[in-house]
């Protein structure tokens, strides 16, 4: 049995219990008034003694062919979508018509409706998600609401941090992280919820206290097809508000109606970077953000509440890191915080790894900023936030890359927003995975045009040839990867950090021009 990182269920569970819950077709085995279960899981290798295991059909394996292997490991009954030409004598088989959403219910039980007991916070949208629900739980702590947060490769409960491999887990493994925020104290939860998990039914049966759209645009069209259909699985968040939840909106984004439209007027909180703007959606309530001063080391910004304004300083750079501000104190004012507690909760020293992290060169005054942007929109917002801080004759030097087995038509777009706005471009490997990177850097290349450009497939070596470039007014931005810790080439995961990377070649270039 693999050892799990998250909490186990408090209590055994009566199988007879969870069947009018998870709406079962059809039994096969002893009596479920008979059995009880310890642990609930959707992988074999964490099934054991008095487990109940749950076979999912994935994109890569379906978990009904290992039901064998749950069973030898100890589960006492099964969850599944086809019944096996041959049950197991002495085990439990219920037949669902979808195995995703009977986890889910079956999931809740277990952890002793832990979701129900929380405020939960869902953030969704293609870009800022991470730095929003960061802020919005760092601001919910800081005013007296103890808040866990769940997103990009992290849980944080209190001071503890559990590494994820998804943004949003699956559900089981969710409901079990509600129950250790439960025990350590927290009411509300901050989470960022993908767009895979709304439409894979992770979040199902979670009902959310509020729900975020920060902005749309184009990524993942490997698995959503077409950008409507993307809209359409972040808009299922908006269905599962609570009676009296609210939803906060980027009003200024194209998607906004469409995402308000699942949403009561009165319960729609409206957030635009236009302060005088008459355009916004029909709302409750309207939020609005001025941006007085921009520098490398921070932003001055004036937060517009429905009933005050609010100065706040804050590190953050750029105009859309103030739209997630804005986003952030429009929650706090739903959950209860004046515009004052809202305002002093956010000026406190906030920092997101990855996301527009700065790099600097102490001795020099040189500086880079590494960021996870990896889609179009991400790098074109980046690179207009750096150029606004570019001071003349200083350059705009970018390196970036494009995933390999990924959304290809992102590719020539990216080269063509890197030409648009960086002096100098380095193309690179970003996560090449199974394909050939000089095919990826083939197709970015394609949309550059009109800027000067060096193509260089080891990440190392660009950026250490863009340091080498640098002068002292010049500005870095390396992007695609952020808060990643590794490179995924052939298959294999290696050891790779751009901040790592960026004070490497800061000091051994300090070191050979002295």
């Amino acid at each position: 049995m693999q050892e799990s990182i998250y909490s186990r269920p408090p209590a055994p569970v009566r199988l007879a219990d969870l069947l009018g819950l998870i709406g079962f077709l059809e039994l096969s085995g002893p009596d479920p008034a008979s059995l009880t279960a310890i642990t609930i899981t959707a992988d074999s290798r964490e099934s054991g003694p008095g487990s109940l295991f749950v076979a999912i059909r994935g994109f890569v394996a379906d978990g009904h062919a290992f039901i064998d292997t749950a069973i030898r490991n100890g589960a006492v009954a099964v969850i599944c979508e086809t019944l096996p030409m041959h049950p197991v004598s002495g085990v439990l088989f219920i037949l669902v018509a979808d195995a995703r959403k009977a986890l889910a219910e079956a999931a809740r039980v277990f952890y002793a409706y832990a979701s129900d007991r929380l405020m939960l916070i869902g953030v969704t949208g293609t870009n800022g998600k991470t730095t929003t629900a960061r802020l919005i739980a760092g601001m919910l702590n800081a005013g007296g609401i103890p808040a866990a947060y769940i997103g990009t490769g992290l849980c944080r409960i209190g001071s503890r941090d559990i590494l994820l491999e998804r943004t949003t887990p699956e559900a089981h493994e969710l409901q079990a992280l509600f129950f250790g925020m439960l025990e350590e104290g927290c009411v509300a939860a901050v989470m960022e919820v993908s767009s895979h998990a709304l439409v894979l039914d992770r979040v199902y049966a979670l009902r959310f206290r509020c729900g975020v759209f920060t902005n749309l645009s184009v990524d993942h069209l490997d698995f959503h097809h077409t950008l409507d259909e993307y809209a359409r699985a972040k808009q299922f968040l908006f269905d599962q508000l609570e009676p009296d939840g609210f939803a906060v909106i980027n009003s200024d984004d194209p998607y906004s109606a469409f995402m308000a439209s699942r949403v009561p007027e009165d319960r729609r909180f409206c957030c635009s970077m236009q302060p005088d703007s008459r355009e916004m959606l029909s709302c409750g309530k309207r939020f609005s953000v001025s941006v007085k001063e921009r520098k490398v080391i921070g932003t001055m910004l004036e937060l517009h509440f429905p009933d005050e304004t609010s100065a706040l300083q804050t590190e953050l750079p750029g105009k859309y890191n103030a739209m997630n501000l804005l986003e952030a104190a429009a929650v706090g004012s739903g959950m209860g915080m004046t515009s004052g507690e809202v305002a002093e909760a956010l000026r406190k020293p906030f920092s997101v790894p990855g996301r527009m992290e700065r790099v600097w060169d102490e001795v020099t005054g040189r500086c880079g900023f590494v960021d996870y942007a990896h889609t179009p929109d991400a790098l074109e917002k980046a690179l207009c936030t750096l150029r606004e801080l570019t001071t003349p004759p200083g350059r705009l030097v970018v390196v970036f890359g494009c995933g390999g087995n990924r959304d290809t038509t992102k590719r020539p777009l990216m080269g063509r927003i890197a030409s648009d706005y960086a002096d100098f471009v380095y193309i690179t490997s970003d996560n090449p995975r199974n394909e050939d990177p000089e095919t990826i850097l083939d197709a970015i290349e394609q949309g550059i045009s009109g800027v000067s450009y060096k193509r260089i497939s080891c990440r190392a070596d660009a950026i250490r040839q863009a340091v080498a470039s640098l002068r002292s007014d010049d500005v870095l931005l390396v992007a695609g990867k952020g808060h990643e810790t590794y490179q995924e080439i052939a298959g294999k995961k290696h050891y790779f950090s751009d901040q790592e990377m960026l004070r490497e070649c800061f000091r051994d270039d300090r070191l050979t021009q002295g």
